[in-house]
């Protein structure tokens, strides 16, 4: 029986066809009794999994639906393959079918087919990629969350970029997704930025403990300059007035440094918030309710160790002082009294303790610490500058701020460099590299393909050549290098779908360099505009279209990143 029409069906890209087809066929075999009616309902059928063969030999596409079918089915996979063949046949979408090894089925798709994904790329333009593998996820991504105490320095960047591409990348993947920056505005550090500020202020040596940094200088002028009447407070009434200047003063800083950089919070939540409201309070209870509270040595606890802690934790202290731990449980019951499904946090890598203790917590307040709690450690960045590693900062005493990487290379090539490394990896960024405009600089690489088919789609117009949807004509495209980048063009979907499950906006940078490898190939290799007094024809016409098609992927996932797409360089 053969299980699927004779057309790429309308608005599928040609994996999602293909996909679609041999779920049709499995179906068709269970109907006409040739596969069992109990495998109807296996998720392998449902979500058919398809590979792109490294050897282009071996087809466009691979898929072992036979192997996960045969054990339930009782058949070899083999048989089940021949099965799945069988019903694939009179499809005008496949020229091929072959079964290799014990069962897998490798699928070479007609000319016309493989073609299809740029009529659906012009169709969707900046929606193509867009995919629902994520749809209904309420997704609270908290990233960042610097105490408000002093510049961002080179860790904040990396999370800058990173959490801002991961928020972009949840939401093409389906998921409504909120980015929030927690705002570490009570405690120890608070008290001792304001003590910094006011002796500074004073001329006065700071706390052993406390901001020693230039930017403390420039803030205590900017505090004097707004309140000079805060000179003649004492101590206790000096300390919190400076405090809170500075707070204010270089909260805004960090949010106009990051305004700048390209990243945007829709929330700004305040640590002080959970301690003025109810959220202490119903979290304890939430916790109670579920039985894992308990009282001991005056002390209440939460018994984290009975999902996996390496120790139980104090909630709150013999003598009734709230700790760090309970604002951190009540926190994460707040994001899920919210109405977030997901809580992903963004932290360093000094605080790989703390992955433990929170999904203990999520798990203690009846959760599913594997669902609805994901944790990414981000490694640590050098950075490199005439063959010496940058330590020092001009003004906040210790490591590169934000501003200072984009004073050196620019908004585009610190956010792209730094996403572009998975996070859980050191990595170092050269700055002399990213200063260079060839194509070692993996930024300028990328934006080069961009504004080289820019180049000559503006050619294309100059020589009246129509491109589009209604010029293009796939089975003109024979050329090897044409079919490499179809191909190349139709795993873009499937890159953002890993990236979205994974949480790896890196896969997104590294798909759309080897785009642009296949584009210059392409383009080496396949001439795009006639010669001299050669009249146009289709062929160059399918190919500009082919090259805007290509355009508008490199666009779109250069977007997703939050770095620009040059028409001209």
């Amino acid at each position: 029986m053969s299980a699927s029409g004779s057309s790429t069906r309308a608005g599928l890209a040609p994996h999602e066809s293909l996909a679609a087809a041999i779920s049709a066929a499995i179906q068709g075999a269970i109907a006409q009794g040739e596969l069992p009616a109990e495998i109807s309902g296996s998720p392998a059928i449902t979500n058919i999994v398809l590979d792109r063969p490294k050897n282009r030999d071996h087809g466009d596409y691979a898929t072992s639906i036979a192997l996960a079918l045969a054990k339930p089915s009782g058949k070899s996979p083999r048989d089940v393959a021949e099965i799945v063949q069988r019903g694939l046949q009179g499809n005008s979408e496949i020229a091929k079918i072959e079964i290799a090894g014990p069962g897998f089925i490798n699928i070479t798709l007609a000319k016309a087919s493989q073609g299809a994904v740029v009529n659906a790329i012009l169709n969707e333009r900046e929606k193509f990629g867009r995919v629902t593998i994520l749809s209904g996820r309420k997704i609270n991504l908290e990233f960042i969350s610097a105490n408000p105490t002093g510049p961002l320095h080179l860790g904040h960047t990396r999370w800058a970029a990173v959490g801002d591409a991961l928020a972009s990348v949840l939401a093409a993947g389906g998921a409504e997704v909120t980015r929030e920056f927690y705002i570490n505005d009570r405690g120890t550090q608070m008290e001792l930025f304001g003590a910094s500020l006011r002796a500074a202020a004073r001329g006065e040596a700071r706390p052993e403990e406390g901001y020693q940094g230039d930017y403390i200088n420039d803030l205590a002028k900017l505090i004097v300059a707004q309140h000079p009447e805060y000179l003649e407070l004492d101590e206790a009434a000096g300390v919190p007035a400076f405090r809170e200047a500075g707070y204010a003063l270089q909260l805004q800083q960090q949010k106009d440094v990051l305004d700048n950089f390209g990243t945007h919070f829709d929330i700004w939540f305040s640590e002080r918030s959970l301690h003025a409201g109810d959220a202490l309070s119903t979290a304890l209870n939430t916790l109670k309710s579920q039985g894992h509270v308990f009282e001991s040595e005056g002390a209440t606890w939460l018994r984290t160790t009975d999902f996996g802690d390496d120790k139980d934790r104090v909630l709150v202290k013999s003598g009734g002082e709230l700790s760090y731990f309970s604002s951190d449980t009540a926190y994460y019951l707040d994001k899920r009294r919210r109405g977030f499904d997901i809580c992903i946090y963004m932290l360093g890598a000094d605080h790989h303790g703390y992955v433990g203790r929170l999904k203990a917590t999520a798990a203690c307040a009846g959760d599913d610490p594997e669902f609805n709690i994901h944790v990414l450690i981000g490694q640590l960045v050098k950075i490199m500058e005439g063959g010496q590693e940058l330590k020092l900062s001009k003004r906040a005493g210790t490591i590169i701020t934000l501003e200072e990487l984009v004073e050196k290379v620019g908004v585009d090539a610190a956010r792209y460099t730094l996403i572009r490394y998975p996070v859980d990896t050191p990595m170092v960024l050269d700055i002399d590299l990213l200063k260079k405009r060839t194509n070692d600089n993996p930024v300028f690489y990328v934006q080069y393909a961009h504004a080289r088919i820019c180049a000559v789609l503006r050619n294309a117009d100059e020589l009246g050549l129509k491109y589009g949807a209604a010029q293009y004509k796939p089975e003109l495209l024979i050329h090897e290098r044409e079919r490499e980048l179809l191909g190349g063009l139709a795993e873009y979907p499937r890159v953002v779908v890993s990236a979205a499950e994974l949480r790896q906006p890196h896969r997104i940078a590294r798909y759309i360099e080897e785009l642009a490898t296949l584009y210059h190939g392409f383009y080496n290799d396949c001439r795009v505009l006639p010669m001299g007094e050669e009249p146009a024809s289709d062929i160059h016409s399918t190919r500009a279209t082919l090259c805007a098609a290509t355009r508008q992927v490199i666009h779109n996932g250069l977007s997703l990143l939050g770095v620009s797409a040059p028409e001209r360089m």
